[in-house]
Protein backbone atom coordinates (compact mmCIF):
# COMPACT_ATOMS: atom_id res chain seq x y z
CA UNK A 1 0.00 0.00 0.00
CA UNK A 2 1.57 3.12 -0.98
CA UNK A 3 -0.06 6.77 0.68
CA UNK A 4 -0.54 8.78 -2.31
CA UNK A 5 -2.21 12.23 -0.40
CA UNK A 6 -4.00 12.23 1.76
CA UNK A 7 -5.84 9.16 3.51
CA UNK A 8 -9.60 8.22 3.78
CA UNK A 9 -11.65 6.68 6.39
CA UNK A 10 -13.67 3.90 5.40
CA UNK A 11 -16.71 1.78 7.15
CA UNK A 12 -16.14 -1.86 5.57
CA UNK A 13 -18.89 -4.57 6.47
CA UNK A 14 -18.20 -7.94 5.36
CA UNK A 15 -19.28 -11.90 6.49
CA UNK A 16 -18.53 -14.99 5.23
CA UNK A 17 -20.75 -16.28 2.73
CA UNK A 18 -23.47 -17.97 3.05
CA UNK A 19 -24.08 -21.67 2.68
CA UNK A 20 -27.04 -24.30 3.60
CA UNK A 21 -25.53 -24.94 7.13
CA UNK A 22 -24.97 -21.20 7.97
CA UNK A 23 -27.71 -19.09 5.64
CA UNK A 24 -27.23 -15.74 7.92
CA UNK A 25 -23.52 -15.66 9.47
CA UNK A 26 -22.41 -12.71 11.41
CA UNK A 27 -21.38 -9.90 10.20
CA UNK A 28 -17.78 -8.05 10.87
CA UNK A 29 -17.56 -4.61 11.04
CA UNK A 30 -14.09 -2.12 10.63
CA UNK A 31 -13.01 1.38 10.91
CA UNK A 32 -9.96 1.37 8.64
CA UNK A 33 -7.90 3.75 7.23
CA UNK A 34 -6.86 3.56 3.23
CA UNK A 35 -6.03 5.82 0.61
CA UNK A 36 -8.77 3.87 -1.82
CA UNK A 37 -11.91 1.37 -1.24
CA UNK A 38 -9.51 -1.27 -2.86
CA UNK A 39 -6.88 -1.26 -0.44
CA UNK A 40 -9.81 -0.91 2.45
CA UNK A 41 -11.15 -3.72 1.16
CA UNK A 42 -7.81 -5.45 0.81
CA UNK A 43 -6.77 -4.54 4.70
CA UNK A 44 -10.30 -5.91 5.89
CA UNK A 45 -9.19 -9.57 5.05
CA UNK A 46 -5.77 -9.01 6.14
CA UNK A 47 -7.31 -8.32 9.23
CA UNK A 48 -9.99 -11.16 8.93
CA UNK A 49 -7.23 -13.76 8.27
CA UNK A 50 -5.58 -12.94 11.52
CA UNK A 51 -8.67 -12.31 13.95
CA UNK A 52 -11.34 -14.98 12.35
CA UNK A 53 -10.77 -17.98 9.96
CA UNK A 54 -12.18 -15.94 7.14
CA UNK A 55 -10.59 -15.42 4.03
CA UNK A 56 -12.06 -13.75 0.74
CA UNK A 57 -12.56 -16.83 -1.28
CA UNK A 58 -15.16 -17.70 1.59
CA UNK A 59 -16.51 -14.28 2.50
CA UNK A 60 -18.33 -11.48 0.85
CA UNK A 61 -18.17 -7.66 1.61
CA UNK A 62 -21.50 -6.31 2.61
CA UNK A 63 -20.58 -2.34 2.18
CA UNK A 64 -17.71 -0.46 1.61
CA UNK A 65 -18.32 3.50 2.59
CA UNK A 66 -16.60 6.58 2.95
CA UNK A 67 -16.63 8.21 6.57
CA UNK A 68 -16.51 12.33 6.24
CA UNK A 69 -15.99 14.57 9.30
CA UNK A 70 -18.97 16.79 10.42
CA UNK A 71 -16.82 19.32 11.28
CA UNK A 72 -13.76 20.32 9.57
CA UNK A 73 -13.32 23.77 10.31
CA UNK A 74 -11.64 23.60 14.20
CA UNK A 75 -8.37 22.41 14.82
CA UNK A 76 -8.44 19.55 17.26
CA UNK A 77 -5.72 17.48 18.65
CA UNK A 78 -5.47 13.35 17.84
CA UNK A 79 -4.04 10.93 19.87
CA UNK A 80 -3.09 7.80 17.54
CA UNK A 81 -2.22 4.54 19.33
CA UNK A 82 -0.60 2.08 16.53
CA UNK A 83 1.55 -0.91 16.13
CA UNK A 84 4.16 -1.47 13.60
CA UNK A 85 7.08 -3.83 12.58
CA UNK A 86 10.26 -2.59 12.57
CA UNK A 87 13.49 -4.14 11.36
CA UNK A 88 13.85 -5.36 15.03
CA UNK A 89 10.44 -6.12 15.60
CA UNK A 90 7.13 -5.21 16.73
CA UNK A 91 6.83 -1.59 18.51
CA UNK A 92 3.59 -0.37 19.95
CA UNK A 93 3.39 3.51 20.03
CA UNK A 94 1.18 6.34 20.80
CA UNK A 95 1.50 9.35 19.07
CA UNK A 96 -0.07 13.15 18.81
CA UNK A 97 -1.06 15.14 16.07
CA UNK A 98 -3.05 18.54 15.44
CA UNK A 99 -4.89 18.78 12.56
CA UNK A 100 -8.41 19.62 11.20
CA UNK A 101 -9.53 16.17 10.50
CA UNK A 102 -8.42 12.51 11.17
CA UNK A 103 -7.40 11.58 8.16
CA UNK A 104 -4.69 14.60 7.84
CA UNK A 105 -4.06 13.09 11.23
CA UNK A 106 -3.38 10.05 10.13
CA UNK A 107 -1.38 11.38 7.28
CA UNK A 108 1.23 12.91 9.17
CA UNK A 109 1.57 9.91 10.87
CA UNK A 110 2.16 7.85 7.71
CA UNK A 111 4.83 10.80 6.90
CA UNK A 112 6.23 10.58 9.93
CA UNK A 113 6.65 6.97 11.01
CA UNK A 114 8.33 7.08 7.37
CA UNK A 115 11.03 9.88 8.02
CA UNK A 116 11.72 9.27 11.58
CA UNK A 117 11.35 5.23 11.55
CA UNK A 118 11.69 3.92 7.84
CA UNK A 119 8.37 2.20 8.38
CA UNK A 120 6.82 1.10 5.26
CA UNK A 121 2.44 1.78 5.00
CA UNK A 122 2.28 -1.99 4.86
CA UNK A 123 3.75 -2.80 8.11
CA UNK A 124 1.90 0.20 10.46
CA UNK A 125 -1.42 -1.13 12.05
CA UNK A 126 -3.66 1.68 14.07
CA UNK A 127 -4.94 0.14 17.00
CA UNK A 128 -7.39 3.36 17.94
CA UNK A 129 -7.86 6.94 17.68
CA UNK A 130 -9.10 9.41 19.53
CA UNK A 131 -9.89 13.26 19.98
CA UNK A 132 -7.93 14.91 22.68
CA UNK A 133 -8.82 18.00 24.86
CA UNK A 134 -6.24 20.80 25.77
CA UNK A 135 -5.49 19.35 29.30
CA UNK A 136 -4.95 15.48 28.15
CA UNK A 137 -2.02 15.92 25.55
CA UNK A 138 0.75 14.13 26.72
CA UNK A 139 3.30 15.43 24.44
CA UNK A 140 5.07 19.08 24.70
CA UNK A 141 5.02 19.70 21.37
CA UNK A 142 1.45 19.15 20.63
CA UNK A 143 1.16 21.29 24.18
CA UNK A 144 2.73 23.92 23.30
CA UNK A 145 -0.20 25.06 21.04
CA UNK A 146 -2.83 24.68 23.00
CA UNK A 147 -2.54 27.45 25.54
CA UNK A 148 -5.31 29.48 25.37
CA UNK A 149 -3.24 32.50 24.47
CA UNK A 150 -1.05 31.33 21.60
CA UNK A 151 0.78 33.68 19.39
CA UNK A 152 2.95 33.70 16.42
CA UNK A 153 5.14 36.51 16.46
CA UNK A 154 6.94 37.61 13.45
CA UNK A 155 10.39 39.02 15.01
CA UNK A 156 12.48 39.39 11.33
CA UNK A 157 10.58 40.66 8.57
CA UNK A 158 12.07 40.90 4.82
CA UNK A 159 9.80 43.18 2.49
CA UNK A 160 9.40 41.24 -0.80
CA UNK A 161 9.97 42.97 -4.26
CA UNK A 162 6.68 43.48 -5.62
CA UNK A 163 5.69 44.17 -9.28
CA UNK A 164 6.64 47.74 -10.05
CA UNK A 165 8.90 47.78 -6.98
CA UNK A 166 12.60 47.25 -5.61
CA UNK A 167 13.09 45.33 -2.39
CA UNK A 168 14.03 46.78 0.75
CA UNK A 169 15.06 50.16 -0.76
CA UNK A 170 14.82 52.34 -3.75
CA UNK A 171 17.92 51.94 -4.64
CA UNK A 172 18.87 48.66 -6.75
CA UNK A 173 22.86 48.72 -4.62
CA UNK A 174 22.56 50.36 -1.15
CA UNK A 175 25.80 50.61 1.19
CA UNK A 176 23.61 50.27 4.52
CA UNK A 177 22.33 46.30 4.99
CA UNK A 178 18.87 46.25 5.17
CA UNK A 179 16.60 46.37 8.63
CA UNK A 180 14.59 43.24 9.58
CA UNK A 181 13.80 44.12 12.66
CA UNK A 182 10.57 46.39 13.60
CA UNK A 183 9.40 45.57 17.37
Amino acid sequence: MTVAGEMRQYQVVGRKAATEENPNPEAYRMIIFAPNPVTAKSKFWYFMRQFRKMKKTTGEILDCVEIVEKNSRIVKNYGIWLRYDSRSGTHNMYREYRDLKLTGAISQLYDEMAGRHRTRPRSIQIIRTATIGAGELKRPNGSQFAARKVRFPLPHRVSSAKRGQKALSDRTFSTVRPTTYFG
